[in-house]
């Protein structure tokens, strides 16, 4: 009987208008506290931070339910109260997929720039649902169910503006008081801390203040860069030419002039997979990636170990971005597809093109239309951008980020042949992505991969097996058909391929243990290959000094026999001497040989050898530390002020000259069209492989060791 008198009390508060936006209140901070600890794993430091987290959904979510109450007219007030209901769930389950993929939050510009989320070419398949999701929309759903079957009955009374005013300000007192005691915490929470760690915004306020937060410096970059001025670009280039800049390594300067550069990115590959050996489900050991590991340690092949991607929210355009512009991606969100349609670039297609006379392409499985690459590679300068349109779509062919590896590789054949030599060549990978899955036809029925319980762990070593392989045949075409003597093969990770809650279950298998792992295991984490194969060399070799993406550009640069003082880049050459000491993270954080940040609101500095926690620093640490806490912070900052600003379009180097966007054109008609036209023209004095041999094409020295080929389901679209 008691209960009964219960649930027609609680249903009876849903027949008020007042007693329904309680109800929902309470729902949406229900559902909150499942994604706080139960998928961004926020942690707080002391009781003071718990009680953040375990309040600050309420009075900003109280507040904005609140406003609804000023709504007399009964049937706008329930549509209003859906409409926000739903938007707040929506909200808040897009940052739970979003973190699941890239453990960060959604930013205003992912959501309207499609950084990773929203770009056509997504494949929602991919996305990481989990079956308790329903948790999140259930209470929706009994909601209108109720509504519908006349359960819940529409209050006809409206409420008064002065009672209504009083639920609104209790909302934003409580609001108010839960923002004194977040800055109280974390001085200068949103002015100073929002835009190098935005945890520290969700941790204290929520994620709705968070939306808020980034909106405003969203409109604030954009103020910034309309008022620049060529003083702020003229300040950078002093900073570069004093602390960045490096002269080039006597010795290595100009051993790859004139040869062809092919970039091989590494869809999500970790440094942890070279040399690893797994047992498999067969009990027997398997090694992942037996191919890169003999690049890795191959006397052509220069290897540094302690490589550290940099990235930040816009992940693989961040590591794109880093590699060929030699500055950072931004605070929040990605910048080519932010800033990517009307940023001025002087990036190494262009540098390479108008110095040495490369031609240059992309050749990447996505659509194009992805991270906003079809505008973004016109402002960098690139020729040619082969995307999904040029190969054969057919679902055989595809993993859920675009065509498969191996049949990329093959199938860019007809398209490589044709590039002048020297051309420079980068080639996006995409099968070894989140969530990690394969066809069974694709898998090597001589590897088999571990049982550690968690399918994405599981499935994250046979796809990095299926882009060892992929590579390899890539290796024995380009060795078989006379360009790899010609070229320099650059290999690179982009980020890590594993993180948050599926660490736990990697964790074992690369050498660490689940319950101990920390924040310097997980920047360590961080690490990705970089190998520079320069054949014919012989005193290639392993080297730990410590470099980050943006140090490639420059590295690259030097290597091919140009000096990249004229240029504003932030990294420094690999080779040179009087590196400065210190990898800047994106979130503010470092490493170096001996002491590690993991992020600026990181709890410890770690003993970088050791990788312990350093419980005291000494005064000369302590010195140290803050030096380069100050040198990281001013190394971002400039870098954040150039992008911002576009503060590029004040300056045009000696000898180069400004891209313009409208010279290139990336359709397949107009592609084919003007490089049959190149080769054409240029009749003898062509120095495309296919003018090489006589117009037979070189795709019969490809493998044919490829499900699909085999199937003869291979042909570029025609």
């Amino acid at each position: 009987m008691f209960e009964v008198k219960k649930l027609k009390k609680l249903r009876s508060a849903f027949n008020t208008r007042v007693g329904l936006l309680s109800i929902i209140v309470f729902f949406v901070w229900a559902k909150s506290m499942v994604a706080y600890f139960g998928v961004f794993n926020l942690r707080g430091v002391g009781p003071a931070e718990f009680l953040l987290m375990f309040i600050n959904p309420i009075g900003f979510t109280a507040t904005c339910f609140a406003i609804l109450l000023f709504i007399r007219r009964t049937s706008l007030f329930y549509l209003a109260t859906l409409v926000l209901s739903i938007a707040a769930t929506f909200l808040l389950y897009l940052n739970v997929l979003y973190y699941r993929e890239f453990t960060d939050f959604i930013t205003i510009d992912t959501m309207t720039g499609g950084a990773g989320m929203f770009q056509h070419g997504f494949d929602f398949g991919s996305v990481p649902v989990h079956l308790m999701d329903w948790i999140y929309w259930i209470d929706l759903i009994v909601i209108i169910v109720l509504i519908v079957a006349k359960k819940i009955k529409f209050d006809q009374r409206p409420v008064g503006a002065k009672r209504a005013f009083t639920f609104v300000s209790m909302g934003l007192a409580l609001f108010g008081l839960n923002f004194w005691f977040g800055d109280f915490n974390k001085n200068q929470l949103i002015l100073r801390r929002a835009q190098s760690d935005k945890t520290y915004i969700v941790r204290y306020l929520g994620l709705g203040p968070w939306m808020l937060t980034d909106g405003y410096y969203t409109h604030l970059a954009n103020s910034q860069r309309k008022d620049a001025s060529k003083d702020n670009l003229e300040e950078i280039q002093k900073y570069i030419a004093d602390n960045r800049y490096l002269a080039p390594n006597a010795k290595m300067f100009g051993i790859a002039k004139n040869r062809n550069v092919i970039e091989i990115h590494l869809e999500s590959f970790q440094q942890d997979l070279i040399d690893l050996s797994i047992k498999g489900t067969d009990g027997k050991e398997h090694v992942v990636t037996p191919f890169l590991n003999s690049l890795y340690h191959s006397n052509s092949v220069y290897s540094f170990s302690n490589f550290f991607n940099q990235v930040g929210q816009g992940k693989t355009s961040d590591a794109e971005n880093l590699l060929e512009n030699s500055t950072f991606g931004l605070p929040a969100g990605s910048l080519f597809a932010k800033y990517g349609s009307t940023q001025t670039f002087q990036a190494m297609p262009a540098i390479l093109n108008q110095t040495e006379g490369y031609s240059s392409a992309v050749v990447h499985g996505n659509v194009g239309a992805f991270y906003n690459r079809l505008n973004t590679y016109k402002q960098m300068g690139y020729q040619n951008f082969f995307d999904q349109s040029f190969f054969d779509s057919s679902a055989s062919n595809m993993s859920p980020w675009g065509i498969k590896d191996k049949l990329l590789f093959r199938d860019s054949v007809p398209l490589l042949e044709q590039m002048q030599q020297p051309f420079y060549m980068k080639y996006l990978t995409v099968t070894n992505h989140l969530t990690y899955t394969m066809d069974e036809e694709d898998k090597d029925p001589n590897f088999a991969t571990v049982d550690s319980g968690n399918k994405l762990v599981d499935g994250y070593f046979e796809t990095a097996h299926y882009l060892d392989q992929a590579v390899e045949q890539f290796f024995a075409y380009l060795k078989k058909s006379g360009l790899y003597e010609k070229s320099i093969i650059v290999l690179y990770g982009d980020h890590y391929g594993v993180s948050g809650s599926d660490l736990k279950a990697l964790a074992p298998y690369i050498g660490y243990t689940a319950d101990d792992f920390n924040s310097f295991d997980n920047t360590m984490l961080q690490r990705t290959p970089f190998m520079v194969d320069i054949p014919g060399h012989t005193d290639g070799h392993i080297i730990d000094t410590y470099v980050g993406q943006v140090d490639v550009m420059p590295t690259l640069e030097h290597l091919l026999g140009i000096d990249s003082k004229k240029y504003v880049q932030f990294g420094q050459d690999m080779f040179a001497s009087g590196r400065q000491d210190y990898v800047a993270l994106r979130n503010g954080g470092f490493v170096t040989p001996t002491i590690t940040l993991p992020s600026l609101n990181s709890r410890y500095y770690y003993d970088t050898q050791t990788g312990l926690a350093i419980e005291k620093l000494t005064p000369e640490q302590e010195a140290y530390v803050k030096a380069t806490k100050e040198k990281v912070a001013q190394l971002l900052k400039a870098s954040d002020t150039l992008n911002n600003q576009n503060l590029l379009r004040f300056y045009t180097p000696d000898g180069f000259k400004p891209v313009n966007a409208k010279d290139y054109n990336y359709t397949e008609k107009a592609t084919e069209k003007r490089l049959a036209k190149e080769n054409k023209d240029l009749a003898a004095r062509s120095t495309s492989l296919i003018s090489q041999n006589q117009g037979t094409s070189s795709l019969s020295d490809y493998t044919t060791d490829i499900p699909q080929v085999q199937k003869g389901q291979d042909k570029l679209k025609k």
